[in-house]
């Protein structure tokens, strides 16, 4: 290849390079801008997702139908005048917007901000990588023959401008620095892409303008096509799903987000490299796939939450051999370069279709995650074996699933070792799917159902199930206690017996905030605001004469906490209660200055960390609202995160005296259903504290750098996690 040739070569591929980390990098970084907005629900992430996977599509149809239906020179016109239209909304960033919960599904309104603030930027991005490959096929350059190879450059693009965003650039910049350094990145990208045109446009003449006739193998069939977009929607959908599930157990943080993307774009990429590696990474992911995604049955039916590190290596591993063994089947099928724009429109139509299945979909279909079994169901069945020639048999490959699902049943409900019983039954499962395809999605689905219905035989009864945008909320009862659960967080219990109902929990009367509210000045509680409802249970320190108000963004929440068949601490409350629905900080502006003698911030303790209820911005909100010796409580009991360094480095930029309570494990006798708990108090003086300064729980918060403040425009998870 000449000097000239491979100067091409690096032209077009920086181009593609560029516009793949802007297509990925950009989109966390959105995510991140509408978080508050939407109360940090983990599903924001998912819709999000969706919504890209969407314009994606409009991309690619875009490439396809400018490549196919006008001339190239008409083409690179067109192209070149629409890299000038994201002026409009450039530079980047989304507009205030309110999430009305009351209204309907949030979705609807995150979809249309995304669409409005970056929408049309991300379109003309998005049609980068097919349109360039088309173009180089209009060309004399060698390369034009098989230009899959920028495909490769654009995943590997892909995978930078995922990770680029949670390790160096959220860290590191506000929001509105990643906004401009964005639209600087797109400025580059014009520049590129101007060359690349000037470069088609010049070759096209020496060149037929018409593509080269498929021959009868390249002919595409509905069948074919049809495969394409399973294939393509299976990993769409399982990585939507695993997110959620990861975001739901751990934190919407970008790193979270993007680990089940990237790695879903680095299967791309080697499934689209040439030599003998890409083909061996897809073999031993075909042998692996049985016992990684049965090994995510196992850690869902039981539960599993520890070690953390260990549980998100299981899923991380299924969507990583999922992805590998769809995308590989995908490469080896992909048609010549003339069909490229074709291949591409189908198997981003079949991501959009997964995509919107978990996202959308499932949300309102399900009262639980259970499109996170159900893609890894589909994947089985796309699952290519191990021993093809081996004949299916349609009475045995039934006959063991059912005989495992018995003998799984049978032990849950007699054995003490329910995790063990899974496992083994899971390598059993393992063994015979290596023989027979066909066994794995049966057996798959017989030790899903067996284990769900044993879990839940010797588990806490269910007696209300319920989902939404906001995530999966639960009604138990058993043992004389009933409890709220949201997602795998405990929001709070009752015990069942006559008389008014006590705090339990993380609020009993030895935790910090009993000794706060029982402990602190004469009438500290007489105008509370409490921002997450739960089950009500503040509602009990309630006195005579108190008036409470309670923040919740979720309407499902509020209508547990209200209904007396499955808890009364706010009928029972001994003072006046009423709940507010909608984002607590938006709706706290709409309270008078100088109101509240406590505001309690009850919104930490899910893993899931709304961050806008934590800056300083926000802080300064806070105490514009309380009483001149009102007192600002945050739980911050937490499995992942210490926000305790956060609320010191507030306290200390605005001046406020800050303790940290914690108990590590109940101490007094007598109190039923106590939970450990962490609390963190804010208060102008220490006097406005009362004994709170002089008890043995309470600490002096702990602090960090100033320059770790988190602002409105800056907050870095990934500093606080243990």
């Amino acid at each position: 290849m000449t000097a000239s040739n491979r100067g091409v070569v690096a032209l077009f591929s920086a181009t593609m390079l560029t516009s793949a980390i802007l297509l990925f990098s950009v989109q966390p970084m959105v995510a991140r801008f509408v978080l508050p907005t939407f109360g940090s629900a983990p599903q924001v992430w998912a819709v999000a997702l969706v919504f890209f996977q969407a314009v994606l599509l409009l991309g690619y149809l875009y490439a396809h139908l400018s490549s196919s239906r006008l001339g190239i020179r008409k083409a690179l016109t067109l192209h070149g005048v629409l890299l000038v239209a994201p002026v409009l909304t450039l530079p980047l960033g989304v507009p205030a917007a309110s999430a009305d919960t009351a209204a309907g599904n949030p979705a609807l309104v995150l979809l249309a901000l995304l669409t409005v603030s970056v929408g049309l930027p991300f379109f003309v991005v998005s049609s980068t990588a097919p349109l360039l490959q088309r173009w180089l096929v209009h060309t004399d350059h060698p390369a034009g023959k098989d230009p899959y190879f920028l495909y490769r450059a654009s995943n590997f693009g892909s995978v930078l401008g995922l990770v680029s965003y949670p390790l160096l650039f959220e860290p590191r910049l506000t929001l509105d620095d990643q906004g401009r350094l964005w639209t600087w990145g797109y400025a580059a990208l014009v520049v590129l892409l101007a060359g690349c045109i000037t470069y088609v446009w010049r070759s096209s003449r020496k060149v037929a303008a018409q593509p080269v006739a498929t021959g009868p193998d390249e002919e595409l069939t509905v069948r074919r096509r049809l495969t394409w977009l399973v294939l393509a929607a299976v990993p769409s959908g399982l990585i939507v799903a695993a997110t959620t599930t990861l975001t739901t157990d751990v934190a919407p943080i970008p790193l979270l987000w993007v680990l089940p993307l990237g790695l879903y774009l680095i299967t791309f990429m080697i499934a689209f490299s040439s030599g003998g590696g890409s083909r061996r990474v897809y073999e031993l992911s075909v042998w692996l796939m049985p016992a990684a995604i049965l090994a995510v049955i196992v850690v869902t039916v039981a539960e599993i939450r520890t070690p953390l590190w260990l549980i998100i290596a299981v899923h991380l591993l299924a969507v990583f051999v999922v992805a590998m063994v769809c995308h590989g089947r995908l490469a080896q099928d992909r048609p010549a370069p003339q069909r490229l724009t074709t291949f591409y429109l189908v198997e981003s139509a079949g991501g959009v279709l997964g995509g919107a299945f978990a996202a959308l979909v499932a949300p309102v279909v399900f009262n639980a995650l259970w499109e996170y079994p159900l893609a890894l169901l589909l994947a089985a069945l796309l699952w290519p074996g191990v021993r093809r020639d081996t004949p299916p048999r349609a009475v045995g490959d039934l006959a063991w699933p059912v005989a495992i699902a018995i003998a799984v049943y049978l032990a849950l409900t007699e054995l003490d070792e329910e995790n063990l019983v899974l496992i083994l039954a899971a390598a059993a499962c393992t063994l015979l799917a290596l023989r027979r395809p066909r066994r794995l999605a049966v057996g798959l689905l017989a030790l899903l159902i067996a284990g769900t219905l044993g879990v839940a035989a010797i588990g806490t009864p269910v007696i209300d199930r319920e989902r939404n945008f906001f995530g999966v909320r639960t009604v138990e009862q058993g043992g004389g206690v009933r409890s709220l659960v949201h997602g795998t967080t405990l929001h709070g219990n009752q015990l069942l017996r006559p008389g008014l109902p006590q705090p339990t929990t993380y609020y009993h009367p030895a935790s910090p905030i009993g000794q706060l509210v029982t402990g602190g000045p004469r009438g500290l509680t007489r105008r509370t605001a409490v921002i997450g409802l739960g089950t009500g249970t503040m509602a009990a320190y309630s006195q005579p004469g108190d008036r409470w108000t309670f923040y919740e963004i979720d309407p499902e929440i509020i209508r547990v906490a209200l209904n007396p068949r499955y808890f009364t601490y706010l009928r029972d409350a001994p003072g006046e209660t009423e709940t507010v629905l909608g984002d607590a900080r938006l709706s706290l502006q709409e309270a008078d200055d100088r109101t509240f003698s406590l505001i309690v911030a009850d919104a930490f303790s899910s893993d899931a960390i709304p961050t806008h209820l934590i800056t300083r911005e926000a802080i300064a909100l806070y105490f514009r609202k309380l009483l001149p010796d009102g007192v600002l409580a945050f739980h911050v009991s937490n499995r992942y995160v210490d926000l305790q360094t956060v609320l010191g480095n507030l306290a200390r930029d605005a001046g406020l005296t800050c303790f940290a309570g914690n108990l590590d494990a109940p101490l007094a006798d007598g109190i039923e259903e106590a939970n450990a708990s962490a609390w963190v108090a804010l208060a102008r003086t220490r006097e406005d504290l009362g004994e709170v300064g002089t008890r043995g729980l309470w600490r002096t918060c702990p602090i960090g750098p100033r320059s770790h403040t988190w602002t409105d425009d800056y907050s870095n998870i990934l500093s606080v996690l243990r």
